[in-house]
């Protein structure tokens, strides 16, 4: 406690010398108001803050962390590692220069820059043993692995990589229509890639003007409703994902028989090998899997992605014959992003017994619908905030419910309803 009253008298006298008269004011009531609080309740708002205080660590020293606290033998795996290194090198950055602001305007106090993520630098010797795993391995990876490097192509399943295609994309929006509804006539489910987030809302227009049911997915949609949206393209809501960059590492998705990345040729980064082969790979986990690549000209990306794809597809069908090994999808269950319980099972389950369901008058009446529809909300939303996230969870199906009870009623032209 006594070094944080040091550092606020010395970041005061600095502030007053330089005419920042403001800055210091609100820097000596913050800073006074959380010693108040750490005096009297043993915590305060921002705690880990003042972090440096508390660990005893000197000024510019990287605090304790995770992989501190791991034995000298441990095994660290890094996933996805072409992307993972490099994010923890921006990490440092990010942090320090949103509170660096902070610190200028007075409203932390200079340690508050030492609670941070570590630099690249701190982090690599803290790293003991580590295994990076990715399907695109960078330069750093493969640079530090020397010859330690291991190729895991083949899968228990007996699923290959998918074919790759390469058609003109001057004609593209309209080929890749007819593969959706082909792809849609049996049961599976079809991603696409495009340049820009507008031209994924044109093309999600386009295709929801010739009957087909599409959504599109970019960085301005939260993270809680993406996880829905790939959970409804699991379930059949819709047949077809329209994204940018979001389709790539990580989205397991077993019913995608059909990757499209329109306007292949264009070189970049979202068109550059590593971006192409990950793509490519959404349609692996289908035994139906095919790419289809969107060019004029062949790159030297797509080239590289192609060939690679190739390489990799041929030795995954040499090891199934070789082992008498027939290809088999994974029956992956879909789960609820809250509860964890899979949907078939909420689907079997009992209905829970509720006035909802069983007062029609309620239906009839446009304005308790409105009231119920608000009150369903606002109970969700206390459970969310109270962290009663089961609760939460019973009260959102609750109100799917009641809206799918609206609107089969609304569609019912013998009840009436007008909403």
């Amino acid at each position: 406690m006594e070094t944080i009253k040091e550092e606020l008298k010395d970041r005061k006298e600095t502030l007053l010398s330089t005419g920042k008269l403001l800055e210091a004011q609100r820097i000596e009531q913050r800073t006074k108001f959380d010693l108040e609080m750490l005096y009297e309740l043993g915590f305060c708002k921002g705690i880990e803050n003042y972090s440096r205080h508390f660990s005893g660590t000197k000024p510019g020293q990287p605090p304790p962390t995770l992989m501190d606290y791991l034995p000298v033998d441990a095994l660290v795996f890094i996933d996805e590692s072409h992307v993972t290194v490099s994010q923890i090198g921006g990490m440092y950055k990010g942090d320090r220069a949103r509170k660096q602001t902070l610190v200028e305007y007075g409203f932390r106090l200079p340690s508050a820059l030492d609670n941070r993520p570590l630099r690249y630098d701190e982090f690599e010797p803290k790293m003991r043993q580590t295994v990076f795993v990715s399907a695109t391995p960078a330069a750093y990876e493969l640079e530090k692995s020397a010859s330690a490097v291991i190729e895991q192509v083949v899968r228990p399943t007996g699923v290959l990589d998918p074919i790759i295609e390469v058609r003109p994309a001057s004609s593209q929006v309209d080929d890749l229509l007819s593969e959706i509804k082909s792809r849609s006539q049996k049961k599976s489910r079809v991603l696409v890639t495009t340049l820009t987030k507008k031209m994924s809302e044109d093309l999600c227009e386009y295709f929801s003007d010739n009957d087909v049911k599409v959504r599109y997915l970019h960085s301005d949609i939260d993270t809680v409703e993406r996880v829905e949206i790939i959970r409804d393209l699991r379930l059949g809501v819709f047949d077809v994902l329209i994204g940018i960059n979001l389709l790539r590492e990580g989205l397991d998705i077993p019913e995608v028989s059909l990757v499209a990345i329109l306007d292949a040729d264009k070189e970049g980064f979202l068109r550059s090998q590593r971006s192409l082969i990950q793509t490519i790979g959404r349609a692996a986990r289908n035994i139906e899997g095919k790419a289809i690549l969107y060019a004029d000209n062949v790159t030297k990306s797509m080239d590289h992605a192609i060939t690679e794809t190739t390489r990799r597809r041929k030795k995954q069908e040499k090891f199934n014959l070789e082992n008498g090994l027939v290809p088999k999808m994974v029956n992956k269950s879909v789960r609820e992003l809250i509860d964890g319980t899979s949907h078939t099972n909420i689907q079997n389950s009992t209905k829970p017994k509720s006035n909802i369901y069983q007062e029609t008058k309620l239906l009839k009446n446009e304005k308790s619908v409105s009231k119920e529809l608000a009150r369903l909300e606002k109970k969700m939303l206390e459970h969310a905030r109270n962290l009663e996230f089961e609760l939460a969870a019973k009260t959102r199906d609750e109100l799917t419910q009641f809206k799918s009870k609206i609107f089969q009623t609304k569609s019912n032209p013998s009840d009436g309803i007008t909403l």
